[in-house]
């Protein structure tokens, strides 16, 4: 497992080389989430120029520590539902409110992966053990249908020698 979480350390490390930097616009709405605008420009053909062009992320919030007017820094991550596939790093300034000494601490990337892995293993050695008790169950009725197989040949070679006897004697 230890290998695993150093091959998810090192896919992560490749994956994270982009931060960007954004301003959490809704927070407390949903359950360990943000949405956090990234600036951006996009160049206009016709008039040849730049123009604002902000994209907006969900984010995903472990410690739920961030507030509105955050400016943080956010990187690509693991894809953690439908449309939250960016991870909080730290935060740059706080907003206004509560000071980020009195917030929960955001957990480093690596915690987070490890925290992962972890749930990953749990979840693949609950469905190894799944598997396994199906195959068990599964010898278990292969061999009771044998035996009541076989119950009922002895019954019916018990009834045969039973009846040749009679037959037997009869002739005798």
């Amino acid at each position: 497992m230890a290998s695993t979480a150093v091959q998810a350390v090192s896919k992560t490390a490749v994956k994270t080389f982009r931060e960007l930097h954004g301003v959490v616009v809704t927070a407390g709405l949903m359950d360990k989430t943000v949405k956090v605008r990234v600036g951006g420009q996009k160049w206009n053909k016709f008039l040849k120029k730049h123009f604002d062009d902000p994209k907006t992320h969900l984010v995903h919030d472990p410690a739920n520590s961030l507030r509105e007017g955050d400016v943080v820094a956010i990187s690509p991550g693991w894809r953690e539902s439908r449309s939250k596939r960016h991870v909080v790093k730290h935060i740059i300034a706080p907003g206004k409110g509560i000071p980020i000494s009195d917030r929960p601490p955001i957990p480093p990337i690596e915690e987070l992966i490890a925290e992962k892995d972890s749930k990953r293993a749990a979840k693949v050695e609950r469905r190894e053990l799944k598997a396994e008790n199906k195959r068990v169950e599964a010898a278990l009725g292969a061999a009771q249908r044998v035996t009541t197989t076989m119950q009922k040949e002895l019954e019916n070679m018990a009834r045969i020698l039973a009846s040749k006897p009679a037959n037997d004697a009869s002739s005798a």
